[in-house]
């Protein structure tokens, strides 16, 4: 556990990269040679959206990167937050509850207001809108929720008082499972619905790419599924049954066009449950 800390402490901008590249490889790979779904797509097409979207999320988070930084030590020397207010505990137990408690703030209250909000949801339908949901669908945040979400994970850092090395832990773990429960792989039922009592897997995260409510209301969660069956948010869809995207934005022109996903967040809103 030590050695993580010292690596968390000091991980280069480099590795941190080698993260989000390696885990989307990673994930293509896999999804390619067990898809959930054949779907008929122009993959490289949609791929290049999405990462271009990657890389205007990658570049929020550079440059507003010394506001956590700050946050993260200044709850530190002031002995702020939920952490630094506990008796002395183990340390995998302090790292396991710090995790959980920021993937709370950061992850799952972030998602449950963005679809609550009627300003904050004209941002983040457009992760909504992919009709074709794959590993690189994970990244694919309009500029504007990418500021909200990190404004949210510096509100958890706040509360949560964790140190930096436990921040960049979080940051990298969230990357790789936000991956992983989107990409098109195909897991044995029985295997997906274990892991779903414990982390986000990738069918209970599918439900909620549903098109329609009341499934696209539901499991919120990035990491830890804890928080949606706490909270009552917690539903299943058979497989089978899944079609992609929202419905207020089925039309290729509207979901697979750049130009139109950066505009969509100043349109006239068609959302039925937020108009």
């Amino acid at each position: 556990m030590n050695d993580i800390i010292a690596y968390f402490s000091t991980i280069p901008s480099t590795h941190r990269s080698l993260i989000l590249v390696g885990g989307i490889t990673l994930f293509w790979l896999i999804e390619n040679a067990f898809p959930l779904f054949r779907m008929q797509y122009q993959k490289w097409q949609h791929a290049g959206i999405n990462f271009f979207l990657t890389f205007t999320t990658i570049i929020v988070n550079f440059v507003l990167a010394f506001i956590l930084i700050k946050t993260a030590n200044w709850t530190t020397l002031n002995h702020f937050g939920v952490l630094n207010w506990l008796p002395a505990i183990p340390l995998l137990l302090y790292t396991l509850l710090g995790l959980l408690l920021l993937d709370l703030i950061g992850a799952y209250l972030a998602h449950f207001i963005q679809h609550k909000i009627k300003f904050l949801w004209r941002f983040h339908i457009i992760h909504h809108t992919d009709t074709w949901i794959d590993t690189t669908t994970a990244n694919r945040h309009h500029p504007g929720e990418s500021v909200i979400r990190f404004l949210f994970t510096t509100l958890g850092v706040l509360i949560v008082g964790s140190p930096m090395w436990m921040v960049f832990l979080y940051q990298s773990l969230s990357v790789i499972f936000s991956q992983f429960n989107h990409a098109n792989i195909s897991l044995p039922e029985k295997l997906d619905a274990f892991l779903s009592y414990f982390i986000i897997s990738p069918n209970m995260h599918k439900v909620h790419h549903h098109y329609v409510l009341p499934y696209t209301d539901s499991n919120y969660g990035n990491i830890f599924s804890v928080w949606d069956r706490f909270f009552g948010t917690f539903t299943t869809l058979p497989k089978e049954e899944l079609i992609y995207g929202v419905d207020t934005h089925m039309k290729p022109e509207e979901n697979n066009k750049l130009k139109n996903l950066l505009q969509i967040p100043f349109q006239k809103s068609r959302s039925i449950k937020n108009s």
